[in-house]
């Protein structure tokens, strides 16, 4: 078939539409927010493509892939296998890495267990095999008298029962063996878990250090090498193990090592990680920084946040009193004016014998030592058994490198392992453009040539795809978990293309999420060279320019929710033009288009100042934020837009302002902290983490309609109070579903199925709470409005109807009072967390941040919510926001373009300034694409 043929498709909104979607094509769905674009591509032609792959395993291989509801369709012709990368984040764990979520390292250690050199850990130089006399004359150096045994470590770490080596042990006569440090004869029925790892070594002899041992010892250790394929262990009695090697060894150290394997350079693993920190690369302790955030107030003022004056024991007051003394130094001066030997001793003591009085019901004179603040938190932090304590004492610390392996996650031997001079961590701690350049300039000899050579060809496939969808700034030891969506759904893209499979069906959500309009080209190559696999791609995009690129679009609306759900337009970006119905149509026409404002904001005169921004790739910079204007913060992906707005300004400011437990990045000082009283921080991550939170209970407004029914009539003559009108509590909800409305029914090999309680049918609350109505409606009935309905239900209460006019006017009309969070998008969780924030009152001193709040919004609601954002910065506040979008770009009031490219190349100031002034700027990326938008808007007017 020539289409994916799509009939009576009705899952969510969409009312029973057909469609057809040609095949070995890039296919762009798009229409408003909410209109049904993600129900038709994920939750209707993804789901079913799913469904039947799943289905047709058996029934032993689904119950560990789990099952995927039928959606709601007739009928799906055409269908492919089909693949989903959307925008969720890759893995949290802090052991994920692009480097291991990529598999480029896998074959980095793979690289370096075949042609790596090994050098000393200790004196560096080049480690070279050991011979039996090397080996005898390094045991016999043990001090006379020294209780020892030679062992034979047979098995290393691996899986399995090993019964057949067990059994050949004993019938070679061996008696005594070391099964998992622990002592066992081989007379003994030795049962080992099959699925763990052992390991497992044969006692070969026991010496006592003397003269005239060698022949003994000589014997013992060839047997024992013979028998652990190159390895003997010298294990001293109540002392330390030693392992030698037949094959890699230091003739000056004596320090030996195994033969190298993909594990030894793995920091998931006991051969590779480095034993202080388990291959975290950190261990979290008490931070000084968050102990005492502000030097500048004085003890008496409350600059130690843990042990308050007021708070605390007056034992701890009186030993930190008695420490003050020393120095000549009060508890009423600032920090700033302390010795830094009373700082030192103040966060972590000393053995000096301190005598303190005490009033109280023991009083007296007391003579003790101060362990100090630091130390005595982190001993309540191991000894404690309150999760409260736990959990308080943990805002106060910090991941710190491991002072052991200096973060670089491996131990001393797996690092001291190189290629072209470079170890394993030296070539992840490099960006993938840096990579692409080692890897092109190595000098390697015949053999080591030909051994890595097909090594070489994964590796360079893996960074280029990298370096095609605009990721050359990643290095491959980031954290999996500081990935934006776009750049970890980007990732797995690239991950894509390498597999070079064909045939197949991806469905993808706003791949250009995150990426400069600079690196919009390649990553539009990257999608066409997946359709010229033989592969169809379905993208929900709002791009113009890869709407302009498609080979077929499909614009669903009209409008969002309740409104939306038809099929407006379908054809190629010309057809959809000449569409007046399409919303979609009239701006890529240019018949609408976001107007740029006839006059910039002159703002306050004043501004928050940055001095010497250093965390990440900033490059020491000053940046000055003016307050009371609309700003927009640029720059193409990994320029360090994100480290300068979210993790020093949002951080230092709410620091400073709430004393936050968040540890801001590296800067000198900030400076215009005392013209805001309040920092704002509107994200995309979800408004609640289950689905009894909903926009009626975020915003607040769930609180007044509780007021409003306990008022009532009805509810006054029988009793009922506020709480009666709760699903979270007793009273009032249904007890059958205990206020959820559904339950869940677990199905042996089918999907759970949820189905309306049958006691109250999914209303959540029991029959008496819902005999209760207001405009005869009951309180099940308003959660099921959308805030449009709402509205309209509300006039005449300005409370509530203030609140829903803020969601209204973000472009939320169409989401319903009640509907669960988990269903909500990241841009629909911004957009309600912004139309919070809206319905306070403004005091015009606020600033607020925001982090590409265009996500997943369509032109048009682009346009409301530049007004919302306009209105804000009406009042005076300050807004600043990071983003790409040029339409949100043209119109703010002032611009900083960081740049001039990602990673390392990034981390300056490029220029600052008015649009206009941005784009005359030839070295600012922003400025040139802002130059063609400004020039076409003028142009139109």
């Amino acid at each position: 078939m020539k289409y994916i043929d799509v009939k009576g498709a009705k899952e969510h909104n969409l009312k029973n539409i057909n469609v057809k979607i040609p095949r070995d094509q890039l296919v762009v769905l798009t229409g408003l927010s909410g209109s049904g674009k993600s129900s038709l591509a994920f939750d209707t032609i993804y789901a079913e493509g799913q469904r039947r792959y799943v289905e047709s395993l058996s029934a032993y291989a689904r119950q560990f892939l789990g099952q995927t509801q039928k959606p709601n369709v007739e009928s799906i012709d055409g269908l492919s296998p089909a693949i989903s990368i959307d925008q969720k984040t890759t893995n949290r764990n802090p052991r994920s890495t692009v480097g291991t979520v990529t598999e480029i390292y896998d074959y980095f250690r793979l690289l370096y267990a075949r042609i790596g050199i090994p050098h000393c850990p200790k004196c560096g130089k080049v480690i070279e095999s050991q011979s039996v006399d090397q080996i005898v004359d390094t045991v016999q150096a043990l001090e006379p008298g020294t209780r020892f045994q030679i062992l034979a470590p047979v098995v290393r770490g691996e899986k399995g029962q090993h019964k057949k080596l067990l059994d050949h042990l004993k019938k070679e006569g061996y008696v005594r063996l070391i099964v998992d440090g622990e002592s066992r004869e081989t007379s003994e029925d030795i049962e080992l878990e099959k699925n763990k790892k052992h390991s497992i070594e044969v006692v070969v002899d026991r010496l006592k250090s003397k003269e005239n041992m060698t022949k003994r010892l000589t014997d013992s250790i060839e047997t024992a090498l013979h028998l652990a394929n190159g390895l003997v262990i010298c294990d001293v009695i109540g002392g330390e193990q030693q392992l030698f090697s037949e094959k890699l060894s230091c003739p000056d150290c004596g320090i030996a090592m195994d033969t190298l394997e993909p594990r030894t350079f793995s920091f998931n693993n006991p051969f590779g990680m480095c034993s202080e920190c388990h291959g975290l690369g950190f261990h979290k302790e008490i931070d000084p920084d968050l102990l005492i955030p502000d030097k500048s107030l004085s003890i008496e003022q409350g600059a130690i946040k843990f042990f308050g004056l007021k708070n605390d024991s007056k034992i701890m007051v009186n030993l930190i009193r008695a420490i003050a003394k020393k120095y000549n130094f009060t508890l009423d001066q600032p920090l700033t004016e302390a010795p830094d030997a009373f700082l030192q001793e103040l966060l972590y003591g000393s053995d000096e014998i301190l005598e303190i009085e005490y009033e109280g019901k023991f009083s007296g004179t007391y003579t003790t030592t101060f362990e100090g603040l630091v130390n005595n938190m982190e001993r309540r932090y191991q000894e404690t058994h309150s999760e409260g304590m736990r959990s308080l004492i943990d805002k106060y610390m910090s991941e710190i490198p491991c002072p052991k392996c200096k973060g670089k996650r491996l131990n001393p031997t797996s690092l001291a392992v190189t290629v072209q001079d470079k170890n394993i961590i030296d070539l992840t701690d490099m960006s993938v453009k840096e990579l692409l350049g080692f890897f092109s300039k190595m000098h390697l000899t015949e053999t080591e040539q030909m051994i890595g050579e097909q090594i070489f060809i994964e590796i360079n496939a893996r960074l280029k795809f990298l370096q095609d969808v605009g990721l050359e700034y990643l290095t491959l030891s980031r954290a999996a978990g500081t990935l934006s969506g776009g750049e970890s759904q980007r990732i797995r893209l690239a991950t894509q293309i390498g597999s070079g499979l064909v045939g197949v069906l991806y469905v993808l959500d706003e791949p250009s999420i995150g990426l400069h309009q600079r690196d919009n080209q390649k990553l539009l190559k990257t999608l066409r060279r997946l359709t010229d696999l033989g592969n169809t791609l379905v993208v929900v995009e709002h791009d113009d320019e890869t709407m302009e690129e498609a080979d077929w679009i499909v614009d669903i609306g009209p409008g969002a929710g309740v409104h939306g759900g038809e099929i407006i337009a379908e054809g190629t970006v010309e057809d959809i033009k000449k569409v007046p119905e399409s919303i979609t149509g009239q701006y890529l026409s240019g018949k609408k288009q976001i107007e740029v404002p006839k006059e910039r904001r002159d703002g306050k005169g004043t501004a928050i100042t940055i001095k010497g921004a250093s965390q990440n790739n900033l490059k020491n910079i000053d940046v000055s934020f003016p307050l009371g204007k609309f700003i927009c913060v640029t720059g193409v992906s990994g320029s360090g837009k994100s480290t300068l707005v979210n993790e020093i300004l949002y951080k230092g400011a709410s620091q400073k302002l709430y004393r936050s437990f968040k540890k801001p990045g590296k800067y000198k000082s900030i400076e215009g902290l005392d013209e805001i009283d309040k920092v704002i921080a509107i994200d995309q991550s979800p408004i609640g983490r289950t689905p009894r939170s909903n926009p009626a209970t975020y915003t607040g407004v769930f609180d007044m309609i509780r007021d409003l029914f306990a008022k009532t009539p009805e509810a006054k003559a029988r009793g009922y109070k506020k709480g009666r009108f709760s699903f979270n509590v007793k009273g009032g909800r249904c007890e059958k579903c205990s206020g959820d409305g559904i339950l869940k029914i677990e199905m042996h090999f089918l999907p759970d199925v949820y189905v309306p309680c049958e006691v109250c049918h999914g209303q959540r609350y029991n029959r008496e709470t819902l005999e209760v109505k207001y405009k005869g409606k009951n309180i099940a009935d308003v959660l099921d409005m959308t805030v449009e309905e709402s509205l309209k239900f509300f006039e005449h209460l300005p409370n509530i109807r203030n609140k829903m006019q803020t969601l209204y006017d973000v472009g939320l009309g169409y989401v319903k009072l009640g509907q669960p969070s988990t269903q909500l998008s990241g841009g629909e969780a911004q957009r309600i967390k912004l139309a919070t924030e809206l319905s306070k009152r403004n005091t015009g001193r606020t600033l607020y941040i925001l982090d590409e709040p265009t996500t997943g919004l369509h032109m048009a609601d682009v346009a409301r919510l530049i007004d919302v954002l306009q209105r804000l910065a009406d009042t005076g506040s300050t807004v600043v926001v990071i983003e790409h979008q040029l339409d949100m770009i043209k119109v703010a009031d002032h611009i900083i373009d960081l740049g001039p490219e990602g990673g390392d190349g990034g981390g300056t100031i490029v220029c600052t300034g008015t649009p206009e002034e941005v784009a005359k700027v030839k070295e600012s990326y922003t400025g040139q694409y802002l130059a063609k938008i400004l020039n076409k808007t003028y142009d139109r007017s």
